[in-house]
């Protein structure tokens, strides 16, 4: 029988390795099940999923090499991307010379997507909208003025997330319901000292709230020393609150975080392709190695079901066509909705959503009330400004 094989490196150790080692646990879990459900049909003939991954050590240059020889080498059929968007960015300029087929299923920022590549597919919500619902929660508070201060670092993910940040703040809606960007803090922290600056300068300015716009280590920094200092900033956000390891790493210091997830197995999603999220969760965390499962096992493995799909509907592996069935394909699987610009391969269907960390327990912020002007439930950590209201401006929040 003829095996598609598909390729990538991914980051098994170095600071990336626990996102790497869930991301093949859930590609490895992929195979699995769609060879034992038949695999796919491949020039008139069946055909089975086989696995090439090499561990770039969270390392870009090493990470470039890998793309390089897996282009260079003609033993792959599909290319799937590393785990972070400067990992992807160095691999991305591999494919777009040898025309090889991308699926992106790990790096959201917004720059992959601006440099004309014609070959690569995003899965995640770009970067720039991941705290767009963020925005209209804080700027649904009942106090005059919601001053935001934004701390971030130099990377592709954290310069696409704050920009973003900054169109959501400066929409008309925002600033006239009081949202303002205060503070902006670029200066890279060191993990290994209490301060690096950032406490003094957060006494310094009065904020409503913190968001922390970096990777996974860089949000973990912030979140302790602004803890650990005891300032009083009644609203803490981070793109890092939503994995579950985060609890992990914090202990109590967790409680009341609110984060963006690109997935959740508690979704109400009922997909077209693959497994629900339950049963996708259920399976990762009872047969994998890890035993966990976060949207980066979630996308990972949805990246393989579109792959799957695609496959069998043109029915070979020429990588141009299957490129020109995902500019068309419109669906969903246990990820979400899946659809992508036909030029530039953003992804313009999926959507992140907010998460707040209550009692040990990530849970899922409706905010579906903003958008039909219906009065909006607030996670319980936000009460500590409904404290400070008069008892006619009380805010609805969540149990």
């Amino acid at each position: 029988m003829r095996r598609i094989t598909i390729g990538l490196s991914l980051s098994l150790s170095g600071p990336h390795g626990v996102m790497g080692r869930q991301t093949l646990d859930a590609l490895r879990l992929f195979v699995a099940d769609a060879n034992a459900s038949g695999g796919v049909t491949v020039d008139g003939r069946r055909a089975e999923f086989a696995l090439r991954c090499h561990d770039d050590r969270s390392d870009s240059a090493r990470c470039a090499q890998i793309y390089r020889e897996l282009c260079a080498s003609g033993a792959v059929d599909i290319l799937l991307g590393p785990c972070s968007s400067e990992l992807t960015s160095a691999a991305a300029p591999s494919a777009e010379e040898t025309g090889s087929l991308f699926v992106n299923h790990a790096g959201a920022a917004d720059q992959l997507y601006e440099r004309g590549y014609r070959m690569i597919v995003g899965l995640q919500t770009p970067a720039s909208q991941y705290m767009d619902d963020f925005i209209r929660l804080l700027g649904e508070l009942k106090i005059w003025h919601k001053r935001l201060g934004v701390v971030t670092e130099p990377t592709l993910f954290s310069s696409a997330l704050a920009h973003g940040v900054e169109e959501s703040a400066s929409q008309p809606t925002a600033r006239r319901r009081g949202v303002q960007i205060r503070m902006k803090w670029d200066i890279p922290l060191d993990p290994e000292q209490s301060d690096n600056g950032l406490v003094t300068a957060l006494r310094r300015t009065r904020l409503s709230a913190l968001l922390s716009a970096g990777n996974y280590s860089h949000d973990v920094a912030v979140i302790r020393a602004v803890r650990q200092s005891r300032l009083d900033i009644p609203v803490i956000a981070c793109a890092a609150a939503g994995l579950g390891r985060f609890h992990e790493d914090l202990g109590p210091d967790v409680e009341g975080i609110v984060g963006t997830s690109q997935w959740e197995p508690g979704f109400e999603a009922i997909p077209e392709l693959g497994p629900d999220p339950r049963e996708f969760a259920h399976r990762m965390r009872t047969l994998t190695r890890s035993g966990e499962c976060d949207y980066i096992a979630a996308q990972a493995y949805a990246a393989g079901v579109l792959v799957a799909a695609v496959l069998d509907d043109v029915g070979t592996c020429d990588q141009v066509r299957m490129r020109e069935r995902f500019s068309t394909l419109r669906t969903g699987t246990l990820f979400g909705a899946f659809a992508i610009d036909p030029q530039s391969g953003r992804q313009t269907a999926h959507r992140v959503r907010i998460v707040r960390w209550s009692r040990g327990r990530k849970q899922i912020v409706k905010t579906e009330s903003v958008a039909n002007g219906n009065p909006i439930e607030l996670p319980s950590l936000w009460t500590r400004l409904a404290a400070r209201m008069k008892p006619d401006d009380a805010i609805h929040h969540l149990n």
